[in-house]
This record gives structure tokens, sequence and C-alpha cells, in this order.
């Protein structure tokens, strides 16, 4: 797990006000690759907010996330184009693979798992994506060989 220091973030922004708090998130989930609790807590203390608020607004916000990521971000389509392909049941599929839920990391620190509205590649549906390469025309049996692929590729890596 990633720890940084806030605190210079935190000095980029001098004596910003409330209305700093959404750039100032996005700055440390950039460093940090997520929001930690610790990290809103300084966040909160610098802005004078309490970190009720500063939660209150990251988790309006989908861009926000809470767990640092996993070394491979799975991405799920949901979108029209993916959904009336068949989108739903490739990601039951990644959910009982990983026994994950969007939103959480395996805790291996491996898979993270994410269901996004539109990857924007609708003529590929159904897709995933995987830190950044588009898988198109997911299958549950694709589904499982990506999977494999991906920890194979992990244990050759170390």
């Amino acid at each position: 797990m990633i720890q940084v220091d806030v605190e210079p973030i935190l000095n980029e922004f001098g004596d910003a006000g409330r209305d700093a708090l959404i750039p100032i998130l996005q700055a440390v989930q950039e460093r940090q690759g997520y929001l930690s609790r610790e990290a809103m807590i300084e966040v909160g203390q610098h802005l004078g907010l309490p970190v009720s608020k500063i939660y209150g607004v990251a988790t309006f916000y989908n861009q926000f996330r809470f767990q640092p990521q996993g070394k491979f971000h799975i991405q799920v389509c949901r979108g029209t184009a993916c959904h009336v392909k068949g989108s739903a049941r490739v990601l039951d599929a990644v959910r009982q693979a990983l026994k994950i839920e969007p939103g959480q990391t395996s805790r291996d620190g491996l898979f993270s798992l994410e269901v996004v509205a539109c990857i924007g590649a609708c003529g590929l549906a159904p897709v995933i994506c995987v830190n950044g390469e588009f898988y198109a025309g997911m299958t549950t049996e694709k589904v499982d060989k990506l999977i494999r692929s991906c920890q194979r590729k992990a244990a050759e890596n170390g």
C-alpha cells in the first residue's frame, strides 16, 4: 500500500479554501493511487473541514477510490452496446473468478474491479479493459483465460 505525504500537495494549494477540495483530492489520488483515510484526515485539517464532509464529497464522485488498485485493474463496460451483448454475464464471471465486487481489490493485491458506464469501444462489445488494454467480444470463457493469463504474468514477474 502506497502512503504519500500529503503535505507537499497541500502546500501547492497554499491558503486554499473549501472550493479547492476536489482538486486537492484529485492531486492526492493521482500521487497515492487512491484516497487513504489518513490523507482525508490531513486534507480536512488543512481546509478546516470535518472528515465526514471530505468523505461525503469524495463518495459523491465516482472518480475517487478508497482502496489501492490491484496490479491488474479490470474495468468492465456496462454501456448499452455491451449490455445488449452480455456484459452482465461477463461481469458476473469476473466477480466469481476473483471473489471481489466492483470497487474492491483482491486480498493479494493482484486484481481490482471497476464497472464503467461506457469505455467508448461499442463496436467491440462486450469489452473489458485491463490496465488500459482492451479485450473485445468477451465471454465467460474468455474471462477465465484472461485472468489466468494475468496470474501467469504476475508469477513470472514476481
